[in-house]
């Protein structure tokens, strides 16, 4: 029977984007249903209408270059140095073949080089003081708590009797995503798992969001683990751990489903019989039975709850751990079933089910791989893995999907499977400081990934550009900084009186306190007339800025006498546009092994100014931008300039190949290619 002891410790995770957290509303399936429908039978009974709109609109709009299609693939955190080493000796025969016919270079990444950020610049082709993302969190200004940075939850409550909570969720990206410019003159796009597109804008295509999708929840990843052992009284984790006992071989238990407004949540009975000689057990949930073995993954497996008359559906997957001599049983986060999406998560809204109808259910969890089960232990390397290649297969036939379904326009997709597997297995490589260290599982992904990108090019024609980019490289994550400690030690930060057992940003005098820090590369000014206690001046903020920069550069590890910080850049002066006064005031590059410890990243004042990272969690990309670019492939010889391709660049190219000219606001500008002599013309002349 059920103990009822259930931890519900769902802390900031910064490496999970900062959830869980916020909850959200949810619709009835059937209104969904309902809804994607009638949309359809719209959209048919429409389509003629469309297509002579688009022509319409796009008469004008641009030049004709002879290219119809587009494909741009993204591979996460693909790291130059490793991608080179791997050419040399023969394993990613594709990607060479890309380098040897068109182009390979380095592509310069975004300050600070985050997903995020990179990813929103990639999309707009401007820098963050025009797209407004400079970190995975932003901090609200009263009350200096951290929030999601590419998204807003507003919750109202509505008038008598019902008084329901609305939520609704709104983008904090700004600036135009450049297939959103293709759908206004005419251009179809199929917009696939590309960061920062939550939640879904319209636009004249179709789009699947990625980073920052919640779970049913409403977090932004919480697992749930079964287990027959006692509880830990003072053990917190991003999870929900909920202690069972067995009567014989029957355990009766539940699966929290999404919150209530009450602050409550659903709990769905669930009952599990358990065979320990066979190693088995059969899983009785919502009407279904799922047969579990030990060690093997269950396929999705789609849960209702329900509430009155509202109902949520939800997709997870079951891994039984062991059945003696403790029951321990993993289930995943509950991810928003596509089929019947409970908020959106897709443009038009019926195109994830479109996609659920065509190669079966699949992850929509902004950060699908659990990393948080795998840091506690809940699960192992090998069955962390696991989870990488059937994310990224599931990826894998949206893409062909498209790719057969769509002859024309833009085709875009990102997998996520290298960023992955480096966070996770850094640990593993020979010379952890260095960016293509050998490593069996991380060489295995890149290899899979090369085979993708080789499926890829068998189904385009030479007519085709092919674009294979990622937002940054990668380094090692050994040494954590906590700069809140620093900045107290220095006398800029002054702790509250209040104690408290894990001291945050909710424990600062701001009345004596002159900068902060949180997230994963900001120094925040506490300036007066900006945040709601700030002490310092406008001009006293520049000469602080100044002073700050200096004592950073020179700040030592005790350890080994190194400097962590390689270069420390004044915002004012990195950024520029409308929205530069919204983020951090300086922005630390970090060296190669060290990253802003887990404590600050939350905003943790206490603790030693340096840790070691013992965590899983083991290779990372928040370090001085200069020393993780990404990579940039073609299967077209491009004009590179001196400097370098810059990640927007990417977005007045796919324009230019188009024939549409780049908004003036970008900062990107357009790669022409080369003819066989070498020669630099426009697109349409090549």
């Amino acid at each position: 029977m059920i103990s009822g002891a259930v931890d519900y410790s769902c802390a900031v995770a910064v490496p999970a984007y900062i959830g869980p957290g916020a909850g959200f509303a949810f619709l009835g399936s059937f209104l969904i249903l309902f809804a994607a429908c009638c949309l359809a039978l719209l959209s048919i009974v429409l389509l003629p209408f469309r297509i002579v709109l688009r022509l319409i609109r796009g008469t004008g709009r641009r030049t004709r270059t002879g290219i119809s299609r587009v494909v741009v693939i993204g591979l996460d955190g693909l790291a130059p140095g490793r991608v080179k080493r791997l050419m040399d000796t023969g394993e990613l025969p594709n990607l060479a073949q890309l380098a040897d016919s068109g182009t390979f270079s380095e592509l310069r990444t975004t300050c600070p080089p985050m997903s995020p950020v990179a990813w929103s610049s990639f999309m707009t082709g401007v820098n963050p003081g025009k797209h407004n993302i400079f970190d995975f969190v932003n901090r609200d200004l009263k009350t200096y708590t951290p929030e999601l940075s590419s998204s807003r939850i507003r919750s109202t409550r509505g008038a008598m009797p019902f008084r329901r909570v609305r939520t609704t969720v709104e983008p904090t990206r700004k600036s135009r995503p450049f297939w959103s410019i293709l759908g206004d003159c005419g251009v179809p796009a199929a917009v696939l798992r590309v960061p920062i597109t939550f939640p879904p804008e319209k636009f004249r295509g179709l789009l699947l969001s990625a980073m920052c999708v919640p779970d049913l929840r409403g977090t932004q990843g919480t697992y749930t683990l079964y287990d027959s052992r006692p509880l830990p009284e003072d053990e917190l984790t991003e999870g929900v751990r909920i202690q069972v006992e067995q009567d014989g071989d029957t355990i009766q238990t539940h699966l929290p489903g999404p919150p209530l407004d009450d602050d409550g949540s659903m709990d769905l009975p669930m009952r599990i019989r358990v065979d320990r000689e066979a190693g088995t057990a059969d899983l009785h949930l919502d009407g279904s039975k799922v047969r579990l073995t030990k060690g093997d993954y269950s396929d999705w497996t789609a849960v209702t709850w329900r509430a009155g008359l509202r109902k949520a559906g939800g997709l997870c997957r079951f891994l039984l751990i062991s059945v003696e001599p403790h029951f321990r049983l993993y289930v995943t986060p509950i991810n928003i079933d596509p089929a019947r999406p409970a908020m959106p998560i897709s443009h038009p809204r019926y195109y994830s089910a479109y996609l659920a109808k065509l190669i079966g259910p699949y992850a929509t969890l902004g950060l699908a791989e659990d990393t948080w089960a795998l840091t506690h232990g809940i699960i192992s390397d090998g069955e962390f893995l696991q989870q990488v290649w059937d994310i990224h297969s599931e990826r894998e036939q949206m893409l062909m999907e498209s790719l057969d379904r769509m002859r024309s326009g833009l085709c875009c997709c990102v997998f996520d499977a290298a960023d992955r597997a480096q966070h996770m297995f850094w640990r593993h490589t020979e010379a952890p400081a260095s960016g293509d260290a050998p490593d069996a599982t991380i060489d295995e992904v890149y290899r899979r990934l090369d085979t993708t990108v080789g499926r890829v090019m068998e189904k385009l024609d030479a007519d085709t550009p092919l674009f294979v980019i990622s937002d940054h490289g990668f380094s090692s994550f050994t040494r954590g900084v906590n700069l809140n400690a620093w900045l107290k030690q220095e006398g800029l930060l002054v702790a509250g009186t209040a104690e408290a057992p894990h001291p945050d940003l909710s424990h600062v005098d701001w009345e004596k306190t002159k900068a902060y820090t949180f997230g994963l590369s900001g120094v925040y000014i506490n300036l007066r007339g900006r945040e709601d206690r700030g002490i310092v001046t406008e001009e006293e903020s520049k000469s602080l800025k100044a002073e700050l920069a200096a004592k950073l550069l020179e700040v030592t590890d005790p350890r080994d006498g190194r400097r962590p910080v390689r270069a420390v850049y004044d915002a004012a002066k990195t950024y520029v546009g409308p929205y530069s006064a919204a983020g951090p005031d300086l922005v630390v590059g970090f060296d190669a092994g060290y990253r802003a410890s887990w404590e600050a990243a939350l905003g943790r004042i206490d603790g030693d100014i340096f840790s070691d990272n013992e965590r899983p969690w083991s290779g990372d990309h928040c370090v001085d931008h200069s020393l993780v670019p990404g990579v940039l492939f073609c299967n077209r010889a491009l004009e590179l300039p001196e400097t370098g391709p810059h990640i927007t660049d990417l977005a007045p190219t796919v324009l230019d190949l188009f024939g549409i000219s780049a908004p003036d606001y970008m900062d990107g500008k357009a790669l022409a290619a080369k003819d066989a002599a070498g020669n630099t013309g426009t697109n349409d002349e090549i």
